[in-house]
C-alpha cells in the first residue's frame, strides 16, 4: 500500500501514488456513501471511470450499486498454457488468420445462434436477460472492441500461452443501464442522501429490485465466462489444426467487473470490484499488460486490506481521444515491431489501444507486491484487437 487518505467518512487505501484527480474525486465520493463498509481500496492501475474509478474495490452493507459494477458485467480474463515451447512467425500468422475466421471482433456478431447448451435459458425472473436471450446466442463467442483482445504469448516457464480478454457484450450493457436507471428513480423517490451527479445510485439488497439486479448481474457474469470459454475452445481448435500433438492445461479464469457477497473483517458484505480482480491466498489470477507489454499469471496473497483484491491490468494513463491526438503512430508501431510482436496498431485511430496509452505494467506490479506474487511472466507474440 502506498498511502491512506483519512479525511473522508471512511479511509481510502491506495496502492498507487499518482492517481489522477478525477479518479481521486470519485474515490472520495465512495468513501462518503452512507452504506460503505470499513474503507475503500484503490488498485495500482486505477483511473477515472463512470461513478466509480476503474481499479476500485468497495464493500457495502445491505445495498448493491450498479455503476460500481459497470456496463461490461463479468468482463475478465482467461488463459491457457499449451505444450508448445516455441511458435514460428509463419505459424503465428496462420493461427491469427484461423482465429479471425472463427471469432467475430468489434461490433460484429455471429450470423447464426451459437452454443445454446452453454447458456441456461432465462426465466421470467430475469426480464432483461429474457428479452436479450435470442441476441445473446449470436453474441456468445465474440470478442467485442475497446481493450478486449486475444493474444498468443511466450511464458517465462518456457511454454506458449493463449489469452482472451472479453466480457458480456451487449447483454451486460443492457442489464447495467436498465438497473442504474431504476436505481436513480428509486433513490430520487425515497430522497436518498447521495448527489445524483456522483452516478452511484443504489438498490437495497432486501428489495425485489435489488435481488432481480443481482440475479441478472450473476447471469451476465456466467455469460461472459461462457463467451470466453467458447472463444478459447475455438482458438485451441485452430492451434490444434496446425500443431497436431499440442496439449492444453486447465484454463485459468478471473472476472474483474462484478459484485459478490463475501466475508471480510468478520462481516458478510457486498464486495464491488470494478476493474479489479479477486486475489485470495493461493488463488491463480491474470494481470494483462497493454498491447506490446508483458502480462502475468499471479498467485493471490489474500491481503485483507484490499478485500483480497488486486489490479486487473496496467490501467490507462490517457483517454482514448487523447491517445489518438498525442501518440505518434510511427513510434508506437516501431516499438511493437522491435519487440517482434504481430500487432493491431495500423491507423491513427488504433492509438487508443497502443502501449503508450497505458501505465507501465512493471510499475503497477511493483506497487502490489503485498497483493500478489508473480507465477509466470508472459511476453506478447501476436495480438488480435477489436
Amino acid at each position: 500500500m502506498q498511502r491512506i487518505i483519512t479525511t473522508e467518512k471512511v479511509p481510502i487505501k491506495l496502492w498507487l501514488d499518482d492517481i489522477e484527480e478525477g479518479a481521486l474525486a470519485q474515490a472520495r465520493n465512495l468513501a462518503n456513501l452512507p452504506f460503505v463498509f470499513k474503507h475503500i481500496a484503490i488498485m495500482p492501475d486505477a483511473h477515472q471511470g463512470f461513478g466509480m474509478p476503474i481499479g476500485g474495490v468497495m464493500a457495502t452493507r445491505d445495498v448493491i450499486v450498479p455503476n460500481a459494477v459497470g456496463v461490461d458485467i463479468g468482463c475478465g480474463m482467461c488463459a491457457v498454457k499449451t505444450s508448445l515451447k516455441t511458435i514460428e512467425k509463419s505459424a503465428l500468422h496462420n493461427v491469427l488468420n484461423g482465429i479471425k475466421k472463427k471469432i467475430p471482433v468489434g461490433f460484429r456478431h455471429h450470423e447464426k445462434k451459437q452454443a445454446e447448451k452453454r447458456l441456461p435459458k432465462p426465466t421470467t425472473k430475469l426480464p432483461v436477460i429474457k428479452k436479450q436471450y435470442s441476441s445473446a446466442l449470436k453474441q456468445i463467442g465474440t470478442l467485442g472492441g475497446g481493450n478486449h483482445f486475444i493474444e498468443i504469448q511466450q511464458g517465462s516457464d518456457g511454454f506458449v500461452w493463449l489469452m482472451v480478454h472479453s466480457g458480456s457484450r451487449n447483454v451486460g450493457y443492457q442489464v447495467a443501464n436498465h438497473y442504474n436507471k431504476l436505481a436513480v428513480q428509486l433513490n430520487a423517490k425515497q430522497g436518498a442522501p447521495i448527489p445524483k451527479k456522483w452516478g452511484l445510485a443504489f438498490l437495497p439488497l432486501d428489495s425485489d429490485l435489488g435481488q432481480t439486479y443481482k440475479a441478472e448481474m450473476e447471469y451476465c457474469v456466467a455469460f461472459a465466462l461462457a463467451n470466453r470459454c467458447l472463444m478459447m475452445d475455438r482458438i485451441k481448435n485452430v492451434v490444434s489444426a496446425i500443431f497436431k500433438d499440442v496439449l492444453y492445461c486447465r484454463m485459468i479464469n478471473i472476472a474483474h467487473n462484478y459484485a459478490a457477497l463475501e466475508k471480510h473483517f468478520g462481516h458478510k458484505v457486498m464486495v464491488h470490484r470494478k476493474g479489479a480482480t479477486q486475489a485470495r491466498a493461493g488463488q491463480l489470477g491474470i494481470i494483462p499488460g497493454s498491447q506490446g507489454a508483458a502480462s502475468y499469471i499471479v498467485k493471490g496473497l489474500g491481503n485483507p486490506e484490499s478485500f483480497e483484491s488486486c489490479s486487473h491490468g496496467a490501467g490507462r494513463k490517457m483517454g482514448r481521444k487523447q491517445a489518438q491526438r498525442q501518440l505518434n503512430l510511427a513510434k508506437e508501431q516501431q516499438r511493437l515491431e522491435e519487440m517482434g510482436v504481430i500487432h493491431s496498431v495500423y491507423r491513427k485511430k488504433d492509438l487508443d489501444e497502443a502501449a503508450g496509452a497505458y501505465k507501465d505494467i512493471a510499475s503497477v506490479m511493483a506497487n502490489q507486491t503485498d497483493l500478489v506474487e508473480i507465477a509466470v511472466e508472459l511476453r506478447p507474440l501476436a495480438v488480435i484487437k477489436g
